[in-house]
C-alpha cells in the first residue's frame, strides 16, 4: 500500500516538474513567489467551494466533494512547489512543525 506524505509528494511534483520542463519555470528560489502566490490562489478556490456549495454540500454531495479536496490537492501541490523552490525538505518541515505545535500547546 503506498503511502501518500511530504516524500511522496515532493517526488511527484518533481516528476511533474521534469515531464513540463521545457513549458514551465524551473523550482528556484527567485520562482519561489510565484509559487506561493499561486497556492493563495489555490486555497481561494478552496474558499470558494466552501461559499458557493456550503458545508452539507461538501459532506453530502459527491461532486462538490471531490471539487473542495482536486482544490486542497492543487494548494498542497503548490505548497510542495515552494518547498522545492526553497530546498526545504520533509525532515526540516517536520522539525519546524513539531516545534511550533510545542508552542501552540503551551500558549493559553
Amino acid at each position: 500500500m503506498s503511502v501518500l506524505n511530504f516524500e511522496k509528494m515532493q517526488e511527484i511534483q518533481k516528476e511533474l516538474q521534469e515531464k513540463y520542463k521545457d513549458k514551465w519555470d524551473p523550482l528556484t528560489p527567485e520562482r519561489g513567489r510565484d509559487k506561493l502566490l499561486w497556492m493563495i490562489i489555490e486555497a481561494g478556490e478552496i474558499a470558494d467551494v466552501s461559499k458557493k456549495c456550503g458545508d452539507k454540500m461538501i459532506m453530502n454531495d459527491i461532486d462538490v466533494r471531490n471539487k473542495f479536496i482536486e482544490e486542497m490537492c492543487d494548494t498542497l501541490m503548490y505548497f510542495n512547489d515552494v518547498m522545492l523552490c526553497y530546498d526545504i525538505s520533509p525532515k526540516e518541515l517536520e522539525r519546524i512543525y513539531l516545534q511550533k505545535h510545542q508552542i501552540n500547546m503551551e500558549r493559553w
